[in-house]
């Protein structure tokens, strides 16, 4: 989830607000790759979820790579609320997970080892106070009454709200975890071709990353229960977004979609203010009832772009949002397999040749045919484990393409990141797959043996 926006000062105009959207294009040679992920902590002994307070809780975990390794503290209310070094930051999931958002850095072999550096550095954190972190899609065992809702204003509005929308926004804000990578533009027409590409390919990347097969304690018939989670949150501010694919697509219309999504709150002075339901048309009138009379900043118009939550959205860069949280190798996985696609505009072009046939109803059933059956969805004549070994060789041709080598020219570019993926393809078994096997086979049956076995 995402902090406290930095957007700038009074809108003065409606033209404003696609301005701040078209400030993010840059030229291919400054685009960057900037990796998010997520993971749940534990207890070793009880395998029970971390409160936030306490000698073995998410405070612990953030006081001490903040004292050991050199993090900023970010506090909210005078409570550690995350950590900043670099430009990245470590910040707090509503249930208490950690998340990295890496800094936007040039190659995947850089984003690879910030990955690896923060798992190195919370692994080490972690063994000394008992503690245990887990990469997945879903919380495995435990209750929303386990979680604990961790102390940020903007959470305690949320945690309201979707009690009155959809039927599993508190489960998503709680029990779900994701790897996404945020990439760049360079025009609004290579925007247009970007997220028209990433929306129709989530799927794919859902099925590849599979991850969530478990929930409460038991298989739940999906390979994703990440993504039914996300599909029952909220219609109003999540979903496939068919209107990216109409004519007329651009900023603005961007912007058309973004005003009808219902508000959560406006940030000021370090609080958040309750604007649960209300209309960011209304703020720009001055009619908001929070804050009769006052009208809206572009750091307002930046928060509001965070509360938006389809399966790729856009803000000054572009997040693809659809993939479970999962094992080590594929945090590096996925930045490769979106970097890939977008990054080299023959692959770009090539996977927009691919999925630009589909109509609104295919996209949407192969979304739901991803969560459900992974590699083994199928809709119509799309068979999702053949499509993702297409979308895979793009992939690869774009990565070899970049020719972005290690130093010294060992390894020549980052092609070698999708193996994790293209063994999946060969095999037809995803992660969510693998934790089956394992569940019905030497595990018995006993779910806990998860924390042991698949754990960073």
């Amino acid at each position: 989830m995402s902090i406290p926006q930095s957007g700038g000062g009074p809108i003065e105009r409606h033209e404003q607000l696609a301005e701040y959207l078209a400030s993010g294009c840059k030229p291919s040679a400054d685009w960057r790759i900037g990796t998010e992920h997520e993971k749940f902590g534990y207890c070793k002994d009880t395998l029970k979820p971390l409160p936030y307070e306490g000698r073995r809780s998410i405070v612990s975990v953030l006081e001490g790579l903040r004292d050991s390794y050199g993090w900023a503290p970010i506090s909210e209310g005078g409570k550690l609320i995350g950590l900043e070094k670099d430009g990245a930051n470590v910040s707090l999931e509503p249930g208490g997970a950690v998340e990295l958002s890496g800094a936007p850095l040039e190659t995947i072999h850089e984003t690879c080892d910030e990955v690896n550096t923060h798992l190195k550095e919370v692994k080490d954190i972690a063994d000394k106070i008992g503690v245990g972190f887990i990469g997945l899609g879903a919380a495995p065992l435990w209750s929303h009454e386990e979680m604990p809702l961790m102390p940020k204003g903007r959470y305690r509005l949320m945690n309201d709200y979707m009690e009155k929308v959809g039927t599993m926004g508190r489960a998503m804000m709680r029990r779900t975890c994701t790897v996404q990578v945020n990439l760049d533009f360079g025009s609004e027409a290579d925007m247009v071709q970007k997220l028209r590409v990433a929306l129709a390919l989530q799927p794919v990347a859902t099925a590849l990353f599979a991850n969530s097969p478990f929930f409460e304690g038991k298989p739940n018939a999906h390979k994703s229960w990440r993504s039914v989670i996300w599909r029952h949150l909220d219609d109003a501010r999540t979903g496939m977004l068919p209107f990216v694919f109409e004519d007329g697509m651009g900023f603005e219309r961007y912007v058309e979609y973004a005003l009808d999504v219902p508000m959560y709150f406006v940030y000021r002075d370090g609080e958040y203010i309750n604007a649960l339901g209300q209309s960011f048309r209304d703020f720009l009138q001055g009619k908001l009832p929070a804050l009769p009379g006052q009208t809206p900043t572009l750091s307002d118009w930046a928060d509001h772009l965070t509360t938006a939550f389809p399966e790729a959205r856009i803000k000054k860069y572009m997040e693809m949002r659809g993939a479970d949280g999962g094992p080590w190798s594929r945090l590096c996985a996925l930045p490769a397999f979106w970097v890939g696609l977008m990054y080299d505009q023959s692959a770009l072009d090539a996977a927009w040749d691919l999925v630009k046939g589909w109509d609104a109803e295919t996209r949407e059933a192969l979304r739901v045919g991803a969560s459900v059956d992974g590699l083994q969805a199928e809709v119509g004549d799309i068979k999702m484990q053949a499509l993702a070994g297409q979308v895979l060789e793009i992939a690869t041709s774009g990565l070899k393409t970049r020719g972005f080598g290690t130093s010294g020219g060992l390894v020549p570019d980052e092609a070698h990141f999708l193996n994790t993926l293209k063994d999946s393809v060969d095999t037809g078994k995803v992660p969510a797959d693998e934790l089956l096997d394992c569940y019905h086979g030497d595990w018995n049956g006993d779910l806990t043996r998860i924390y042991a076995d698949y754990s960073y």
